[in-house]
């Protein structure tokens, strides 16, 4: 049954086994993901999720995100998790179904700090977590069927936490049936235009499956067979799967699976994955108008096509909604509109999202010449790589045409350790001073030789 091969799976897992390159891709995603969380902080969706944990004082429990406040390990994880996802501006991995496998990260630093973790008992768990979520999501395609990627996220944040709190086999296996049972989310916060609960449905999904270890860890069983039962997960849920090998386990030729966190991606941009290529190629044929046109080529221009294939138009380029964007939740799973203000303003950053930017006549006037279109010789290229072809033509009848397929931060086209650094201080430094940024910098790079991963929380304490 699947649910024992993951418990056993998460029994197996061991720090000193793991690939130098694994170790420190775990380190680079804490990393961004800091940035993510204190460049929302004070997003609504964000305050109302922080205001929540709040509420509830537990006295050696965990921390929320900027404060010295300690609360529920649930409540922080859905507070801390929000944040980290609130921008879109998160690592993606991208197969049969999408996902964002650093949501995972919030619970496991909240399951860490109330067992006073190590440094290295929390980057063993951040690679499982990244692991199984990232394997499920190449096993089934949920959004197909109508529901949403995070419901992978209970299993492979219950799995993660089950390692920190080192659960027996037996007690990790029912953390996955309580996990798996009750948390289905709908496709349907993803659809037409965009609501708050994007930046928290993981972070809910996270939530529950840090519920479910803390039942499994006081004894809780759950139903089972989780996945093949007769009403279980892949009769009513995701379909018939086999999930393929783990990271670390012997391939025939007694090589080990390479881990999965070696192949998601860090955002340059804070727009939906699939429109990274789209608004690299975008900011290209900006500068190139500008020296063959001139500073007024933007009046001369007849029409835009984004070339594109199913997934992604299916995600940032079908619905009319992404015409009209009025929130920002669906402006950055726009194609038009991340396209639009990318020509229009040459950089996408958090402003390009701000109720003024949304409101510009200039953009909506440009997403009218905007239409997306499915080019067949870009569809087998994905997911090894996400190419958009975009294509403009001037009312003098000239035709521009840039096509990226790896952008900056794909796996193929890697950000450096240095931009990843300078992207937390980009995001972070108006709620923390230099100093703390440079020792927490300094502490995510050396984790492994963190005694209690509590340390890190007050170098999180934003500015009053």
């Amino acid at each position: 049954m699947l649910a024992d091969r993951l418990a056993r799976y998460t029994q197996s897992l061991r720090f000193n086994e793991l690939p130098g390159d694994v170790v420190h891709e775990v380190k680079r995603r804490l990393l961004d993901s800091l940035a993510c969380a204190f460049g929302a902080w004070a997003s609504t969706p964000c305050r109302i999720a922080r205001e929540m944990a709040l509420a509830v004082k537990v006295p050696c429990g965990a921390t929320v995100w900027g404060t010295n406040h300690q609360t529920l390990p649930d409540l922080a994880t859905f507070a801390n998790g929000a944040m980290v996802r609130y921008l879109d501006f998160n690592d993606t991995y991208l197969s049969k179904e999408p996902a964002h496998p650093s949501d995972n990260i919030p619970a496991v630093l909240a399951a860490g700090e109330t067992v006073h973790a190590s440094g290295q008992l929390v980057i063993q768990a951040i690679t499982l977590a990244y692991e199984i979520q990232c394997r499920l999501c190449d096993a089934a395609a949920l959004r197909p069927r109508g529901w949403d990627h995070v419901t992978y996220g209970p299993i492979s944040s219950a799995l993660g936490i089950a390692n920190v709190f080192e659960l027996t086999e037996a007690q990790t296996r029912q953390a996955v049936n309580l996990a798996g049972v009750a948390n289905i989310a709908l496709r349907q916060t993803r659809v037409g235009d965009l609501s708050m609960w994007k930046a928290c449905a993981f972070s809910n999904a996270a939530r529950n499956g840090m519920f479910a270890a803390l039942l499994a860890r006081r004894g809780m069983t759950g139903p089972a067979p989780i996945f093949e039962g007769e009403k279980g997960f892949m009769k009513l849920v995701s379909g018939l799967f086999e999930l393929p090998m783990l990271g670390g386990e012997a391939m025939p030729g007694g090589e080990p699976v390479p881990f999965k966190i070696l192949k998601t991606c860090i955002k340059q941009f804070p727009v939906e994955y699939h429109a990274q290529s789209a608004v690299e190629a975008a900011l290209a044929l900006r500068a190139e108008l500008i020296e063959t046109e001139g500073k007024t080529w933007l009046d001369k221009l007849a029409d835009v096509e984004i070339g594109s294939y199913d997934v992604a138009i299916e995600i940032i380029g079908r619905d009319p909604e992404k015409w009209h964007p009025s929130t920002r939740e669906t402006a950055d799973h726009s194609f038009p509109y991340c396209v639009a203000v990318a020509l229009v303003d040459g950089r996408v950053n958090m402003n390009s999202f701000s109720p003024k930017r949304l409101r510009d006549p200039r953009l909506h006037e440009l997403m009218k010449h905007i239409h997306v279109v499915k080019l067949s010789e870009l569809e087998h290229r994905y997911p090894m790589t996400m190419p958009t072809r975009l294509t403009i033509r001037t009312s003098r009848g000239s035709t521009y045409s840039r096509q990226v397929d790896q952008p900056l931060g794909h796996p193929g086209h890697p950000l450096s350790d240095e931009e990843v650094e300078d992207k937390l201080r980009r995001l972070a430094s108006r709620r923390i001073d230099r100093a703390r940024l440079d020792r927490l910098i300094d502490l995510v790079w050396h984790l492994e030789e963190q005694h209690d991963i509590a340390a890190c929380m007050p170098l999180l304490r934003v500015r009053s």
